[in-house]
């Protein structure tokens, strides 16, 4: 008798398709649910050294809570590399200029820092709005 566990091949994956509005929820809490999708840690042949998870499409990306006073104290930053090159901006006018930035910074801190992170980044869409062009791949 073999007690072997088979390993999970690239062929065995199947990709399906999650729709997730952003509107009212927190952003902590929104930014978790998609990671483990991204990941596919819900999937029963879940393996970290494989790509195995889906698509997600987040809509309403700008109306996204947070709690406490983040609106206002929160920083985000960008180092160019350069002496100087430090810029700081607020969630406030993350949320004006670029709507979408907040959810796939939140994202990006939660997938794994190594190569399939990516790869797994690829296949997250967020839209500022309701409107995305993604209507006929879900399944109702």
């Amino acid at each position: 008798m073999n007690k072997s566990t088979a390993s999970t091949s690239v062929k065995q994956v199947k990709r399906t398709w999650h729709l997730i509005d952003a509107k009212g929820i927190i952003l902590g809490r929104v930014a978790v649910d998609i990671a483990s999708k991204l990941m596919g840690k819900s999937k029963p042949y879940f393996v970290r050294s494989l790509d195995c998870g889906d698509y997600v499409v987040v809509i309403n990306a700008k109306h996204v809570a947070v709690t406490g006073h983040k609106e206002i104290e929160k920083l985000y930053t960008n180092y160019s590399g350069h002496p100087g090159g430090l810029k700081t901006k607020f969630l406030w006018q993350l949320r004006d200029e670029k709507p979408t930035d907040i959810i796939r910074r939140a994202v990006m801190g939660m997938l794994p820092k190594n190569k399939l992170r990516n790869r797994m980044i690829t296949r997250l869409n967020i839209y500022a709005d309701d409107k995305h062009p993604y209507g006929d791949k879900f399944i109702i």
